[in-house]
């Protein structure tokens, strides 16, 4: 009697079930699901004293956008083609894009990044980051705008930005000033 002729149905049933609840798992973890978790446990306010830029950045010029990254942080990969997006969408505006590398990591930016962004060794109080990837925003005077995660959600997009009216407002010369907010979303630890 060979191995099929001895499999019943109900080994059939069990070993698809095994099979399914496994891909569903693959799935999940690619899909960053795993690394679903809040950006902040509570309201972290970056107020002028916390984030700086580095001094020959800092004062009066282009609005400038500053990438914080974990290359190990699978939830790069939703970000980075929405950062990509928002090069695009203000390549014809004052506004100056930077990334600054999670400290200690190895890798490298994306590759349809490179290029469309300086790297920054770092950014005074960086440290008080909860989480990356995220953003910070500083207008033409110099002043912080905002500080926090891209957006909420598995999917990082136009649909569910936080930056994009940010970007928006400070193009067309609003004055604004936003506190990072609580979202839940792919977050990996930036500490």
């Amino acid at each position: 009697m060979n191995l099929l002729e001895r499999l019943s149905f109900k080994h059939l049933v069990v070993g698809f079930c095994v099979l399914a609840l496994g891909a569903v798992v693959l799935i999940w973890w690619l899909s960053g699901a795993a690394y679903l978790r809040p950006y902040a446990e509570q309201m972290v306010i970056f107020g002028q004293g916390e984030l700086k830029l580095p001094p020959e950045l800092a004062g009066p010029g282009p609005i400038r956008v500053v990438h914080f990254w974990d290359p190990d942080c699978p939830c790069n990969a939703e970000t980075d083609a929405h950062l990509r997006y928002l090069i695009g969408l203000h390549r014809n505006a004052d506004v100056a894009f930077f990334s600054v590398q999670k400290p200690g990591s190895t890798g490298e930016i994306a590759p349809f990044l490179r290029g469309r962004m300086q790297p920054l060794p770092g950014i005074e109080g960086m440290e008080a980051l909860p989480a990356s990837p995220a953003l910070a925003i500083w207008d033409h005077d110099g002043n912080l705008a905002y500080a926090g995660p891209y957006s909420e959600g598995l999917v990082c997009n136009s649909s569910n930005s936080f930056v994009e009216p940010v970007l928006d407002a400070l193009t067309q010369g609003r004055k604004v000033s936003l506190a990072s907010g609580l979202a839940v979303g792919c977050y990996c630890a930036w500490k």
